[in-house]
């Protein structure tokens, strides 16, 4: 069995406890994580072989975005998937195993859903055009996870109000339509909401705004794990968890991390 965690941990130098912490907890075997804020020569590598998982694939950049895969077991070299216009350093791929493994961080767009007037929002959408022409050339037999911090919030009950959150940056109806596009495209399971069906309210994300996030309860899914038709039978059912109790921690991420077990 294969536990993969995703999480997007805003700042790993900060944060590094709380991941040291959480991989023991639950036991992970592959960590992919987003905005990690550094760069590759002041990644954390010591504390990550301390926590066994030393072998590391590391996409930085300073002082924004960047993310990351740490892994207990070793891994190859997947493809690159650079489609991120900006040159930000927002995906990074491994192969583990002989499952490919893609890590991404979308940009979130942005406060103005206008393409034409939001500079960000045009390269949100267009980051998930290009991304979507990727996977529509693929072998959807072939064993391919895609997981991160997607910075779309896809169903009704994957937002806390659905009919306020509809005119809101993450949740509009253009950025919907583009995520189900992209998952159509590669006919990927959304391994989470599979697990927990609706109509269960889901989140992995709470604004820092709020001082009781449990109480203000104003959460999005935002954190997603899909896997290929040639991969998903691998998912062990009902295994997908997000572990919301981390955000309950001192000085958290605004996300919490969510994991899948596979049967490789």
């Amino acid at each position: 069995m294969l536990r993969l965690a995703t999480w997007n941990i805003n700042s790993v130098r900060l944060r590094i406890d709380q991941v040291a912490r959480f991989v023991e907890q639950a036991r992970i075997d592959v960590l992919l994580l987003q905005e990690i804020k550094c760069l590759e020569d002041q990644f954390p590598r010591a504390a990550f072989q301390a926590m066994g998982l030393p072998h590391l694939k590391i996409g930085g950049q300073k002082g924004w975005h960047g993310v990351a895969a740490a892994s207990r077991r070793p891994f190859t070299e997947a493809p690159a998937l650079d489609v991120c216009r900006e040159r930000h350093a927002r995906c990074v791929g491994i192969t583990v195993d002989g499952v490919e493994i893609q890590n991404f961080y979308i940009p979130a767009g942005g406060d103005l859903p206008d393409r034409t007037l939001n500079a960000k929002f045009d390269h949100k959408m267009d980051f998930y055009e290009r991304l979507t022409a990727e996977v529509s050339r693929r072998d959807r037999s072939a064993p391919l996870l895609l997981a991160g911090d997607f910075n779309i919030a896809p169903g009704e009950n994957d937002v806390w109000n659905h009919r306020y959150m509809s005119k809101v940056v993450s949740h509009t109806p253009i950025e919907v339509e583009t995520l189900n596009r992209l998952q159509a495209a590669g006919g990927f399971a959304d391994v989470v909401r599979d697990a927990h069906p609706d109509p269960q309210k889901l989140a992995s994300w709470w604004s820092y705004r709020a001082q009781d996030f449990r109480k203000s309860n104003r959460g999005l899914r935002l954190d997603h794990i899909w896997t290929s038709p040639g991969l998903s039978p691998a998912v062990i059912p009902h295994s997908a968890t997000i572990h919301d109790t981390v955000r309950e921690w001192t000085q958290p991420s605004d996300h919490c991390p969510i994991t899948v077990d596979l049967n490789l």
